[in-house]
């Protein structure tokens, strides 16, 4: 965080991806390292597959959770699609870091709509070096259990953060899952981390 200003983050996905899960690390993290924090969330039709999203706030003193249009510091994003429907709140220096997945809508599936092609392709013609794309799910494939991509992502983001320590990341992860689930996603953290 710079000269006291608030940092805004925007967290998209579709349900089941775990974003709600990667807010909530972040809440945790940021919290412990001092913080004020807000954050507001978005579920839809979450459990049909929806789209989920998270505004992500924190600073010295933050008095509201909501993002305003066009003012995003950073977008991570957990599906492509996803990212592509939020690119219009970045600001211009934002950094967006996306989970390199697709996720077929329903129109897709049906042959309605096609996928669109390249996306990180078209967040890089706009925002040039400040984009991110992220194998998180096949990181996690390897690590055993795909569903750990959502740590992988906040393992990927927390390199723009290095005044928060990794084990304040660490204890976050292991506060908020079970302790069956803490050494995979221990590793999943550390992987996203070295696949920026």
């Amino acid at each position: 965080m710079k000269d006291g200003k608030t940092t805004n983050i925007f967290l998209s996905g579709v349900g089941g991806q775990g974003a709600i899960l990667a807010s909530n690390i972040l809440a945790e993290v940021f919290i412990k390292a001092g913080y004020d924090v807000k954050k507001a969330e978005v579920h839809g039709m979450a459990q049909r597959g929806g789209d989920v999203t998270t505004h992500f706030r924190f600073g010295k003193k933050v008095y509201s959770p909501l993002i305003k249009y066009g003012d995003v510091d950073y977008l991570l994003s957990f599906e492509l699609l996803e990212a592509i429907r939020y690119i219009n709140w970045v600001k211009p220096e934002g950094k967006i870091i996306i989970n390199n997945q697709k996720i077929l809508p329903p129109a897709v599936n049906l042959g309605q709509m096609e996928y669109p092609k390249d996306v990180d392709e078209i967040f890089k013609k706009y925002f040039k070096e400040n984009v991110y794309a992220i194998d998180g799910q096949e990181i996690a494939r390897k690590l055993g259990n795909i569903q750990a991509a959502n740590v992988v992502l906040v393992g990927a983001f927390s390199n723009f953060f290095p005044e928060v320590k990794d084990e304040q990341f660490v204890d976050a992860i292991k506060s908020l899952l079970a302790p069956k689930l803490h050494d995979l996603n221990v590793k999943a953290f550390y992987e996203g981390k070295k696949a920026l």
